[in-house]
């Protein structure tokens, strides 16, 4: 078995416990497809949701890992990052990248690491939920361990 068996959420799981975080996936039969089916399902507020968001940054993939709460705005991360336009991707583009389907993207378990920021408002809650490989599944896990498993640039993102 390799660690990519298991489809999509089997390595988010995999890479949550080669991490140290261990496997804090949940899965819900209803779906969580959006941040606010999340958070409906998880009660807990949709600013907490953090939403794995993919854009193309000159044919490279980037993850905004952003809360439920607010549009990423693209301008301004592209102005911080001074390094051309940021395009939202597509969802060919998002599962080539990932090997997860748009709106189950996590923010681990990609086939190859993916340059990653981090949205900073997320800091003020003190347990965060993410997609977790496919539309049925999420995890939990604190800021700082998002930040250290995903080695991700903060910056406000809106």
């Amino acid at each position: 078995m390799t660690e990519y068996d298991g489809g999509p959420v089997g390595r988010v799981r995999s890479a949550l416990v080669r991490s140290g975080v261990g496997d804090t996936v949940r899965t819900f039969p209803a779906g969580v497809p959006t941040a606010a089916a999340a958070a409906e399902a998880l009660e807990c507020d949709i600013a907490a949701i953090t939403n794995s968001l993919i854009f193309d940054l000159n044919g490279e993939p980037l993850l905004i890992l952003a809360s439920g709460a607010a549009r990423v705005d693209t301008k301004l991360v592209a102005e911080q990052l001074g390094e051309g336009r940021i395009r939202r991707a597509s969802p060919d583009f998002v599962l080539k990248h990932t090997g997860q389907h748009v709106g189950g993207v996590a923010p681990v378990g990609h086939p190859e690491k993916i340059r990653t920021l981090l949205d900073e408002s997320l800091q003020k809650h003190n347990l965060l939920w993410a997609g977790a490989g496919d539309h049925n599944s999420m995890l939990s896990i604190t800021y700082k361990e998002l930040q250290r498993i995903t080695e991700a640039k903060e910056l406000p993102v809106r």
